[in-house]
């Protein structure tokens, strides 16, 4: 069965594993509960090992969580595979 964790550190929120239909659901129940209390987030996707469209949706909810905190989200270490999904999807992605 595919996993994901995620944790914070000070200014970076990291992810590991699988954005994938099987992991968001349980994964954003989770990550909704968190509350952004600074203006500026680095969310690296340097150990995201697969993400398909449904794991592009959970980011962009995440961004928009965010974006309610004024907490502005900069996604690093973008797999291909999601900037093709972006691409897809008409949705910029700017990594860093």
């Amino acid at each position: 069965m595919a996993s994901v964790k995620w944790w914070i550190e000070e200014s970076n929120l990291f992810i590991d594993g699988e954005l994938t239909r099987e992991t968001v659901p349980l994964l954003w129940q989770e990550m909704q509960q968190w509350q952004p209390e600074i203006n500026s987030v680095e969310l690296s996707l340097k150990e995201a090992k697969r993400v398909d469209s449904a794991g592009m949706v959970l980011l962009i909810h995440l961004i928009q969580h965010a974006k309610i905190s004024n907490c502005h989200i900069m996604l690093s270490f973008v797999p291909d595979q999601l900037k093709m999904l972006f691409q897809l999807s008409n949705i910029e992605s700017n990594d860093g």
